[in-house]
């Protein structure tokens, strides 16, 4: 079999963690402890020490949840870390485009580059639409977003949701990278992944098997080729790391020991995503194993309450760093991490298993970031 084509030919990976902006920490799963809830200042704090453990990447998430808005939860953050990139999970749809690129420019000009975008194309809140309808909107905001950051001068668009015309694109420049910040993307709906293969940058998976991760991927790369184009692929997945491998399963086991069935049905009902294509596939999988690991290592018994990433890698340092050299070798690029509690977790992984992988930032080794760009923000002529 071929090697499987990817944009990152080099054996390095970027490794982001997880602030858990919606309501998504827990020291037991699904207990809701007064000091894990999702303010400002909790979530602030996830960040800042994932910034100053060395992780490369933060996911930002976006739900209709009490919490923390990640586009502005990402603003506030940018001037108070100095090396991690933040991934703000954006659904699309919710704000107009072009000022959603001008929020954007704005946020990368804050961060001085140090921004990615989760491009998710769930419903609305207090809207349903069909998985065509979404993606087909979601396709037109891309190319918008695309477009008005490439383009000189006026910008038209003419499309089945928008129809644009402005007479500048100045205001959502973004001369802190080239092209504008990389496209991070995930779904497993035939649209889902076309979407990915004509528009984005890096396709985000949830945890499964070995191989059907690899038929996953390898089905991608075909797919993103007959565009002309090569993709990263990512894995979004949590970790249980400590010095024994029975200490980790007694970790995991302890996670779910105060969790009642009722409860997890209403925390994963809750989320925007809970009846996707790729949520359902994790259930079923979780449904055939005897003991809620899927392979050695990959524990499902996180999905018992949560929608989206359900599987945890459990064990000591050496076979988590195993497991996931395992899918570094198979292609994956990206790794974004959690556990709970987020802060504890980060602490632990940052302290076993991290030194040990060879990074990167995406955005940096594909020639995204512009240092000290000259801008009407700048040094430049102002508009």
């Amino acid at each position: 079999m071929e090697p499987l084509s990817v944009r990152t030919s080099d054996r390095l990976c970027e490794v982001a963690w997880f602030s858990a902006l919606c309501s998504d920490d827990y020291e037991y799963l699904g207990v809701a402890e007064g000091s894990l809830r999702s303010s400002y200042e909790h979530c602030a704090a996830i960040v800042k020490k994932a910034d100053v453990l060395g992780f490369q990447n933060i996911l930002l998430p976006s739900g209709w949840v009490a919490g923390q808005d990640s586009l502005a939860f990402a603003a506030a953050l940018a001037p108070q870390t100095q090396q991690i990139n933040q991934l703000v999970a954006l659904r699309m749809g919710e704000v107009w485009p072009p000022m959603l690129a001008r929020a954007l420019a704005t946020l990368d000009h804050i961060s001085q580059g140090r921004l990615c975008i989760n491009i998710i194309s769930s419903d609305l809140p207090g809207l349903r639409e069909s998985n065509e309808t979404r993606y087909a909107r979601s396709s037109e905001i891309i190319q918008i977003l695309r477009g008005m950051w490439s383009c000189e001068g006026p910008f038209e668009w003419k499309g089945e949701f928008y129809q644009i015309s402005l007479p500048s694109t100045e205001p959502a420049k973004p001369y802190q990278q080239k092209g504008g910040a990389l496209l991070y993307f995930g779904g497993i709906s035939p649209a889902a992944q076309d979407l990915c293969a004509k528009h984005c940058d890096v396709f985000l998976m949830w945890p499964e098997t070995e191989d059907r991760l690899a038929e996953t991927m390898r089905s991608m790369a075909e797919k993103a080729a007959a565009h002309g184009r090569r993709i990263d692929f990512g894995l979004r997945v949590h970790v249980i790391v400590r010095e024994t491998e029975a200490e980790a399963r007694a970790a995991a086991d302890r996670l779910i020991s105060r969790l009642t069935p009722e409860r997890g049905a209403e925390i994963k009902a809750r989320s925007q995503d809970s009846q996707s294509a790729g949520v359902k596939r994790q259930d079923e999988l979780r449904a055939q194993s005897k003991d809620l690991y899927l392979e050695p290592h990959l524990w499902s018994g996180i999905g018992l309450a949560r929608s989206g990433c359900a599987s945890a890698i459990v064990g000591d340092p050496d076979q988590v760093l195993a497991k996931l050299n395992r899918y570094l070798d198979m292609g994956i690029r990206a790794f974004i991490l959690s556990g709970y509690p987020h802060l504890q977790e980060c602490d632990l992984f940052a302290q076993h298993v991290l030194p040990h992988l060879p990074t990167c930032r995406l955005n940096e080794l594909q020639g995204r970031r512009v240092p000290d760009p000259v801008t009407p923000l700048t040094t430049g002529p102002r508009c």
